[in-house]
Protein backbone atom coordinates (compact mmCIF):
# COMPACT_ATOMS: atom_id res chain seq x y z
CA UNK A 1 0.00 0.00 0.00
CA UNK A 2 0.63 3.15 -1.02
CA UNK A 3 2.54 5.49 1.98
CA UNK A 4 0.14 8.60 2.51
CA UNK A 5 1.87 11.81 1.85
CA UNK A 6 1.85 14.86 5.11
CA UNK A 7 2.98 18.01 3.88
CA UNK A 8 4.14 21.05 6.24
CA UNK A 9 4.29 24.56 5.72
CA UNK A 10 5.64 26.55 7.86
CA UNK A 11 5.16 30.44 7.41
CA UNK A 12 7.72 31.59 10.41
CA UNK A 13 10.92 32.36 11.39
CA UNK A 14 14.05 29.61 10.65
CA UNK A 15 13.71 27.52 13.05
CA UNK A 16 11.48 29.16 15.85
CA UNK A 17 8.09 28.39 16.80
CA UNK A 18 6.24 27.97 13.62
CA UNK A 19 8.42 25.42 12.05
CA UNK A 20 9.37 23.29 15.37
CA UNK A 21 5.45 22.99 16.04
CA UNK A 22 4.97 21.87 12.05
CA UNK A 23 8.08 19.46 12.09
CA UNK A 24 7.21 18.10 15.92
CA UNK A 25 3.43 17.07 14.03
CA UNK A 26 5.59 15.57 10.71
CA UNK A 27 7.43 13.78 13.00
CA UNK A 28 4.42 11.38 14.58
CA UNK A 29 3.01 11.16 11.04
CA UNK A 30 6.44 9.35 10.11
CA UNK A 31 5.79 7.54 13.30
CA UNK A 32 2.81 5.57 11.58
CA UNK A 33 4.45 5.55 8.59
CA UNK A 34 3.81 7.97 6.50
CA UNK A 35 5.55 9.90 4.06
CA UNK A 36 6.41 13.77 5.07
CA UNK A 37 7.75 17.05 3.44
CA UNK A 38 8.34 20.07 4.70
CA UNK A 39 8.64 23.36 3.44
CA UNK A 40 9.28 26.88 4.89
CA UNK A 41 7.36 29.48 2.70
CA UNK A 42 9.99 32.24 3.35
CA UNK A 43 12.75 30.29 1.66
CA UNK A 44 10.64 30.49 -1.73
CA UNK A 45 10.35 33.35 -4.15
CA UNK A 46 6.88 34.10 -4.89
CA UNK A 47 5.69 37.10 -6.45
CA UNK A 48 2.22 38.72 -5.46
CA UNK A 49 -0.78 38.20 -7.56
CA UNK A 50 -1.70 40.73 -9.92
CA UNK A 51 -5.19 39.90 -10.56
CA UNK A 52 -4.76 39.31 -14.17
CA UNK A 53 -7.24 36.61 -14.13
CA UNK A 54 -5.87 34.82 -16.52
CA UNK A 55 -6.10 31.36 -14.67
CA UNK A 56 -9.70 31.69 -14.71
CA UNK A 57 -10.30 33.02 -18.11
CA UNK A 58 -8.05 30.44 -19.16
CA UNK A 59 -10.46 27.70 -18.00
CA UNK A 60 -13.88 29.58 -18.64
CA UNK A 61 -12.71 29.64 -22.03
CA UNK A 62 -11.09 26.00 -22.48
CA UNK A 63 -7.67 27.41 -23.52
CA UNK A 64 -6.00 26.84 -19.94
CA UNK A 65 -5.24 24.84 -17.11
CA UNK A 66 -5.97 26.94 -14.94
CA UNK A 67 -2.23 27.39 -13.86
CA UNK A 68 -0.75 31.35 -13.15
CA UNK A 69 1.35 32.40 -16.65
CA UNK A 70 4.02 33.76 -14.29
CA UNK A 71 6.70 30.42 -13.42
CA UNK A 72 8.30 31.16 -10.00
CA UNK A 73 8.85 28.65 -6.65
CA UNK A 74 5.25 28.83 -6.41
CA UNK A 75 5.24 26.02 -8.78
CA UNK A 76 7.34 24.40 -5.54
CA UNK A 77 4.72 24.70 -3.45
CA UNK A 78 1.89 23.61 -6.06
CA UNK A 79 3.68 20.81 -6.69
CA UNK A 80 4.34 19.39 -3.15
CA UNK A 81 0.78 20.45 -2.46
CA UNK A 82 -0.92 18.38 -5.60
CA UNK A 83 0.90 15.58 -4.04
CA UNK A 84 0.32 15.62 -0.55
CA UNK A 85 -2.71 13.68 0.93
CA UNK A 86 -2.78 16.41 3.83
CA UNK A 87 -1.58 19.63 4.83
CA UNK A 88 -0.16 20.86 8.40
CA UNK A 89 0.21 24.91 8.36
CA UNK A 90 1.30 27.06 10.96
CA UNK A 91 1.56 31.07 10.97
CA UNK A 92 2.99 33.79 13.16
CA UNK A 93 0.70 36.49 13.85
CA UNK A 94 1.56 40.20 12.41
CA UNK A 95 -0.68 42.41 13.35
CA UNK A 96 -3.36 40.73 14.28
CA UNK A 97 -3.50 38.32 11.20
CA UNK A 98 -1.32 36.45 9.00
CA UNK A 99 1.96 37.42 7.17
CA UNK A 100 2.08 38.86 3.79
CA UNK A 101 3.66 35.68 2.67
CA UNK A 102 1.00 33.82 3.96
CA UNK A 103 -1.66 36.14 1.76
CA UNK A 104 0.49 36.30 -0.82
CA UNK A 105 0.35 32.77 -1.38
CA UNK A 106 -3.49 32.23 -0.83
CA UNK A 107 -4.22 34.87 -3.52
CA UNK A 108 -1.95 32.70 -5.93
CA UNK A 109 -4.00 29.60 -5.08
CA UNK A 110 -6.95 31.54 -5.22
CA UNK A 111 -9.38 30.91 -8.15
CA UNK A 112 -6.86 29.35 -9.86
CA UNK A 113 -6.92 26.24 -7.88
CA UNK A 114 -10.59 26.65 -6.97
CA UNK A 115 -12.08 23.09 -7.61
CA UNK A 116 -15.37 24.03 -9.07
CA UNK A 117 -13.07 26.03 -11.72
CA UNK A 118 -10.91 22.93 -12.16
CA UNK A 119 -13.98 20.73 -12.70
CA UNK A 120 -15.80 22.31 -15.09
CA UNK A 121 -12.54 22.71 -17.19
CA UNK A 122 -12.09 19.33 -16.40
CA UNK A 123 -15.26 17.96 -17.32
CA UNK A 124 -15.82 20.32 -20.57
CA UNK A 125 -11.77 18.83 -21.95
CA UNK A 126 -12.64 15.17 -21.47
CA UNK A 127 -16.40 15.73 -23.51
CA UNK A 128 -13.85 17.60 -26.30
CA UNK A 129 -11.32 14.85 -26.29
CA UNK A 130 -8.61 16.44 -25.01
CA UNK A 131 -5.64 14.72 -23.81
CA UNK A 132 -4.83 14.87 -19.69
CA UNK A 133 -1.91 17.00 -19.98
CA UNK A 134 -3.96 20.20 -21.13
CA UNK A 135 -6.47 19.68 -18.38
CA UNK A 136 -6.44 21.25 -14.93
CA UNK A 137 -3.96 18.88 -12.62
CA UNK A 138 -6.48 15.75 -11.60
CA UNK A 139 -4.75 15.41 -8.71
CA UNK A 140 -6.72 18.59 -7.56
CA UNK A 141 -9.74 16.22 -7.28
CA UNK A 142 -7.85 14.36 -4.20
CA UNK A 143 -9.42 14.78 -0.91
CA UNK A 144 -7.50 16.38 1.82
CA UNK A 145 -7.13 17.48 5.63
CA UNK A 146 -5.43 19.86 6.92
CA UNK A 147 -4.53 21.01 10.41
CA UNK A 148 -4.05 24.41 11.18
CA UNK A 149 -2.06 25.84 13.52
CA UNK A 150 -1.83 29.66 14.97
CA UNK A 151 0.98 31.78 16.95
CA UNK A 152 1.40 35.10 18.42
CA UNK A 153 3.13 36.57 21.35
CA UNK A 154 0.63 38.15 22.48
CA UNK A 155 -0.50 37.33 26.18
CA UNK A 156 -3.76 38.20 25.37
CA UNK A 157 -5.96 36.18 22.97
CA UNK A 158 -7.72 38.46 20.85
CA UNK A 159 -4.51 40.12 19.91
CA UNK A 160 -3.87 36.98 17.48
CA UNK A 161 -7.59 36.56 16.93
CA UNK A 162 -7.53 36.99 12.99
CA UNK A 163 -4.92 34.75 12.32
CA UNK A 164 -6.40 31.30 12.29
CA UNK A 165 -9.47 32.70 10.15
CA UNK A 166 -7.41 33.47 7.73
CA UNK A 167 -5.64 30.64 7.56
CA UNK A 168 -8.40 29.04 5.84
CA UNK A 169 -8.02 31.11 3.11
CA UNK A 170 -5.29 28.52 2.26
CA UNK A 171 -7.74 25.38 2.30
CA UNK A 172 -10.74 27.27 0.32
CA UNK A 173 -10.13 26.98 -3.17
CA UNK A 174 -9.43 22.66 -2.76
CA UNK A 175 -12.08 22.30 -0.67
CA UNK A 176 -9.04 20.81 2.06
CA UNK A 177 -10.82 19.70 4.99
CA UNK A 178 -9.68 21.22 8.15
CA UNK A 179 -9.56 18.38 11.12
CA UNK A 180 -8.10 20.15 13.60
CA UNK A 181 -6.84 23.89 14.77
CA UNK A 182 -4.50 25.38 16.84
CA UNK A 183 -4.49 28.66 18.81
CA UNK A 184 -1.10 29.32 20.42
CA UNK A 185 -0.90 32.86 22.04
CA UNK A 186 1.19 33.84 24.90
CA UNK A 187 3.80 32.44 23.00
CA UNK A 188 6.80 35.58 24.23
CA UNK A 189 6.42 33.98 27.89
CA UNK A 190 8.55 30.89 26.73
CA UNK A 191 12.00 31.26 24.86
CA UNK A 192 10.96 28.77 22.32
CA UNK A 193 8.29 26.33 22.39
CA UNK A 194 10.30 23.24 23.09
CA UNK A 195 9.88 25.00 26.64
CA UNK A 196 6.11 25.04 27.16
CA UNK A 197 5.51 20.75 27.25
CA UNK A 198 2.01 21.31 26.95
CA UNK A 199 1.53 22.63 23.59
CA UNK A 200 4.79 20.68 22.15
CA UNK A 201 1.74 17.33 23.62
CA UNK A 202 -0.95 19.21 21.19
CA UNK A 203 1.20 19.00 18.69
CA UNK A 204 1.99 15.67 19.09
CA UNK A 205 -1.80 15.18 19.01
CA UNK A 206 -1.99 17.23 15.69
CA UNK A 207 0.22 14.69 14.15
CA UNK A 208 -1.88 11.94 15.58
CA UNK A 209 -5.11 13.49 14.12
CA UNK A 210 -3.79 13.82 11.12
CA UNK A 211 -3.09 10.06 10.89
CA UNK A 212 -6.39 9.21 12.33
CA UNK A 213 -8.17 11.18 9.40
CA UNK A 214 -6.07 9.46 6.95
CA UNK A 215 -6.62 5.92 8.13
CA UNK A 216 -10.29 6.77 8.24
CA UNK A 217 -12.20 4.09 6.46
CA UNK A 218 -15.43 6.02 5.92
CA UNK A 219 -16.35 9.53 5.15
CA UNK A 220 -17.62 10.97 7.85
CA UNK A 221 -14.94 9.76 9.70
CA UNK A 222 -12.01 11.11 7.64
CA UNK A 223 -13.65 14.65 8.44
CA UNK A 224 -14.43 14.28 11.67
CA UNK A 225 -14.07 17.59 13.50
CA UNK A 226 -10.93 16.80 16.11
CA UNK A 227 -9.92 20.29 17.85
CA UNK A 228 -10.44 20.99 21.16
CA UNK A 229 -12.95 23.79 20.69
CA UNK A 230 -16.24 23.91 18.73
CA UNK A 231 -16.57 27.31 18.22
CA UNK A 232 -19.97 28.57 17.01
CA UNK A 233 -19.43 27.48 13.57
CA UNK A 234 -21.21 23.81 12.81
CA UNK A 235 -18.57 23.94 9.20
CA UNK A 236 -15.41 25.02 10.43
CA UNK A 237 -15.53 25.21 14.40
CA UNK A 238 -14.54 29.12 14.47
CA UNK A 239 -16.27 31.73 17.39
CA UNK A 240 -15.80 35.14 14.09
CA UNK A 241 -19.56 36.30 13.27
CA UNK A 242 -20.39 39.00 11.15
CA UNK A 243 -23.70 40.47 12.31
CA UNK A 244 -26.22 41.01 9.67
CA UNK A 245 -27.53 45.02 8.92
CA UNK A 246 -30.96 43.31 10.57
CA UNK A 247 -29.31 42.77 13.34
CA UNK A 248 -31.13 39.45 14.07
CA UNK A 249 -28.90 37.31 11.71
CA UNK A 250 -25.10 36.73 11.14
CA UNK A 251 -22.65 34.91 9.11
CA UNK A 252 -19.60 32.80 10.00
CA UNK A 253 -16.89 35.19 8.46
CA UNK A 254 -14.87 32.28 7.76
CA UNK A 255 -16.93 30.51 6.02
CA UNK A 256 -20.03 32.25 5.03
CA UNK A 257 -22.77 30.16 6.58
CA UNK A 258 -25.50 32.36 7.39
CA UNK A 259 -27.39 31.67 10.52
CA UNK A 260 -29.95 33.21 13.60
CA UNK A 261 -28.86 34.34 16.39
CA UNK A 262 -30.44 34.02 19.86
CA UNK A 263 -29.68 34.54 23.21
CA UNK A 264 -30.53 31.01 25.94
CA UNK A 265 -29.61 31.29 28.89
CA UNK A 266 -27.21 34.28 28.49
CA UNK A 267 -25.14 32.33 26.08
CA UNK A 268 -25.34 33.41 22.22
CA UNK A 269 -26.39 30.60 20.16
CA UNK A 270 -26.02 30.47 16.24
CA UNK A 271 -29.19 28.50 14.62
CA UNK A 272 -28.36 27.28 10.66
CA UNK A 273 -30.52 25.09 8.49
CA UNK A 274 -29.31 22.40 6.20
CA UNK A 275 -30.13 24.65 3.32
CA UNK A 276 -27.36 27.23 4.54
CA UNK A 277 -24.86 24.96 5.76
CA UNK A 278 -24.55 23.42 2.15
CA UNK A 279 -24.02 27.12 1.25
CA UNK A 280 -20.84 27.18 3.23
CA UNK A 281 -17.89 27.85 1.26
CA UNK A 282 -16.11 25.15 2.53
CA UNK A 283 -18.88 23.16 0.63
CA UNK A 284 -19.28 22.24 -2.85
CA UNK A 285 -22.68 24.01 -3.00
CA UNK A 286 -21.45 27.19 -1.80
CA UNK A 287 -17.82 27.11 -3.99
CA UNK A 288 -20.56 26.49 -7.30
CA UNK A 289 -22.66 29.29 -6.14
CA UNK A 290 -19.71 31.75 -6.38
CA UNK A 291 -17.99 30.61 -8.93
CA UNK A 292 -21.14 30.35 -11.30
CA UNK A 293 -21.69 33.84 -10.26
CA UNK A 294 -18.42 34.85 -11.69
CA UNK A 295 -19.65 32.76 -15.02
CA UNK A 296 -22.42 34.28 -15.05
CA UNK A 297 -22.44 37.36 -14.01
CA UNK A 298 -19.12 39.19 -14.73
CA UNK A 299 -18.79 41.42 -17.60
CA UNK A 300 -16.41 40.73 -20.71
CA UNK A 301 -13.41 43.26 -21.92
CA UNK A 302 -15.11 45.65 -24.49
CA UNK A 303 -18.63 46.46 -22.37
CA UNK A 304 -18.10 50.13 -22.00
CA UNK A 305 -16.87 50.94 -25.29
CA UNK A 306 -15.36 54.62 -24.65
CA UNK A 307 -13.19 53.16 -21.70
CA UNK A 308 -9.63 54.01 -22.72
CA UNK A 309 -11.75 57.55 -23.03
CA UNK A 310 -13.09 57.32 -19.53
CA UNK A 311 -9.82 56.70 -18.01
CA UNK A 312 -7.99 58.86 -19.60
CA UNK A 313 -8.20 61.76 -16.58
CA UNK A 314 -7.05 59.61 -14.11
CA UNK A 315 -3.89 58.25 -16.22
CA UNK A 316 -2.80 61.57 -16.87
CA UNK A 317 -3.11 62.38 -13.03
CA UNK A 318 0.02 61.39 -11.37
CA UNK A 319 0.50 63.94 -8.63
CA UNK A 320 3.65 61.94 -7.08
CA UNK A 321 4.38 61.41 -3.38
CA UNK A 322 5.34 64.14 -0.94
CA UNK A 323 8.88 65.14 -0.85
CA UNK A 324 10.87 63.83 2.10
CA UNK A 325 10.81 66.77 5.41
CA UNK A 326 14.66 66.82 6.06
CA UNK A 327 13.70 68.58 9.23
CA UNK A 328 11.96 65.02 10.55
CA UNK A 329 13.36 62.47 11.98
CA UNK A 330 11.71 59.27 9.56
CA UNK A 331 12.94 56.35 7.90
CA UNK A 332 14.72 57.52 4.94
CA UNK A 333 18.09 56.76 5.02
CA UNK A 334 20.36 59.86 4.54
CA UNK A 335 22.62 59.84 1.52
Amino acid sequence: MEKKKVLGISFGRKMSNCDIMVKHALMECEKAGCETAFIRADDLEISNCTGCIACVIGMMSGRGRGYCVRHDDFDILDEAVMQSDAVILACPTYETSVTGRFKTICDRIGPSHDITFRQGAWDEGVAAGKPEEALPDKRSFKKRQAALISVGGAMTENWIALTLPMMYEFTFPMAIDVIDTVEYYGAMAHESVLGNQEMMDRMTTVGQNIVASLEAETEEERIRWRGTEEGVCPICHTRLLQISHDGKTADCVVCGTHGTVSIENGVIKMHYTPKELERSRLKWGGKLEHSTEIKTQAQPSGTIKNLKELKAPYAAFKPGVFETDENAFGNVAKE
